[in-house]
């Protein structure tokens, strides 16, 4: 999710490694805070793989900064990335948004697609937090009013996004077609 993160936020820009941290933190909240422990080795990782290149700019006020660039390499790796998620970056609900923020960097149509109707087939499988066997449990079948809660909120947001899938992939899959009638 870090990698992808960062690959993300250089496609559109170049930035310095303190600017890098505070998009990926504004994304990922107090779920995931960034460290610098964390954030640099990716970094030195994405840089030895040839995905990002790092220059040195003069400060204004202070020491020189490291501003880091995405490579071609790295666009094409971010796009595969985006082409090709793994499963936990369609289950996990925070590597979804991670997916979600960038995957407009995937420019066709199709391609993104068929990401959306990964998390949608996720989405439709019958789910819950809690069980009665192997059976999944729904808001009003549980007493306890905490996993109610639980329930209820996960249900509405489920349905949000259930919504929010089916009309963006319909508009997609439109905006296909208008594609193959103009070409």
């Amino acid at each position: 999710m870090l990698e992808l993160a960062i690959l993300g936020f250089l496609y559109d820009t170049p930035l310095h490694g303190y600017e890098l941290r505070k998009r990926i933190t504004a994304l990922t909240g107090h779920v995931k805070p960034v460290a610098e422990s964390t954030l640099y080795p990716a970094i030195k990782r994405l840089e030895q793989a040839g995905l990002l290149a790092r220059a040195t700019q003069p400060g204004s006020v202070a020491a020189p900064r490291h501003v880091l660039t995405l490579s071609e390499e790295g666009r094409r790796e971010l796009r595969h990335r985006l082409a090709e998620p793994a499963r936990r970056d369609i289950t996990d609900e925070n590597r979804w948004f991670t997916v979600l923020a960038f995957l407009r960097h995937l420019e066709n149509p199709a391609a993104q697609a068929v990401v959306l109707r990964r998390r949608l087939a996720f989405l439709e499988e019958p789910a819950s937090f809690f069980y009665d066997g192997d059976r999944p449990l729904r808001a009003e079948e549980v007493d306890d009013p905490f996993r109610r809660g639980i329930l209820t909120i996960a249900r509405a947001t489920s349905r949000a996004e259930l919504a929010w899938l089916r009309a963006t992939i319909d508009s997609l899959d439109g905006s296909r077609e208008e594609g193959v009638r103009d070409g």
